[in-house]
């Protein structure tokens, strides 16, 4: 028999990971290290003349080039001349297109730059991302612009969708990033926002933990 119970806010907050036995800790990057606003990147393609959505709050698109920019089977060139014509505006460039995609990353907070900082030196830390070339560019300019480092530095290695070419939650994606990292998946956690990521990452043989609605990255790690 499932039973469903509902987790107040106050509860959900004070939900801790257990690292028992834990080596490796593996980071998602959106809405676990860095602040989103899909509405953000909607509202820019509308005003480029976008007649319905290309994407949502539930990361759905209407079109394939933004799965094949994610996995890296396009360039961002590619990627702009097919934007275009979904956006049936010949006129708009390839930098408006760039900047409307690009509108949805907003921060990562340093108080979360600061956990993973202090993580490492008990842990090996890993990124694992579904993302692509137009965002993650931009996206490790700005951080070093605003903490004087680069982005990368903060783990072992960071894996991205458009490199790897494998997007989560297939379970390839776990696969490889678990074959190029050298790591043991019994020792390892994978933590992310979207439970059909944790999903697969278990299927992996991953263990995890799901960063619901609600809940904080910095707080899950505090003693």
């Amino acid at each position: 028999m499932l039973l469903n119970f509902l987790i107040s806010p106050a509860k959900i907050n004070k939900m801790k990971i257990d690292l028992t036995n834990i080596k490796n800790i593996i980071f998602d990057l959106g809405r676990v290290l860095l602040n989103l606003d899909f509405e953000a990147s909607i509202k820019a393609f509308q005003e480029l003349g976008l007649q319905t959505d290309v994407l949502d709050n539930k990361q759905a698109y209407s079109d394939p080039v933004f799965y094949e920019l994610e996995v890296g089977k396009i360039s961002p060139k590619a990627f702009c001349d097919r934007v275009r014509k979904v956006l049936n505006n010949p006129e708009a460039t390839d930098l408006q297109i760039e900047n409307a995609w690009y509108a949805m990353i907003l921060d990562i907070p340093e108080n979360r730059v600061k956990v993973v900082q202090d993580l490492s030196r008990k842990y090996n830390i890993y990124l694992f991302s579904n993302t692509n070339q137009i965002h993650i560019e931009r996206l490790h300019q700005s951080f070093k612009a605003e903490f004087g480092f680069d982005f990368p530095s903060l783990f072992v290695k960071d894996y991205y969708s458009h490199e790897i070419h494998e997007r989560k939650p297939d379970l390839i994606s776990y696969q490889k990033v678990i074959e190029l990292s050298g790591i043991n998946p019994e020792e390892s956690v994978f933590i992310d926002d979207l439970e059909k990521n944790i999903i697969g990452a278990q299927k992996a043989g991953l263990k995890t933990f799901w960063l619901k609605n609600g809940m904080e990255m910095t707080d899950i790690f505090q003693e």
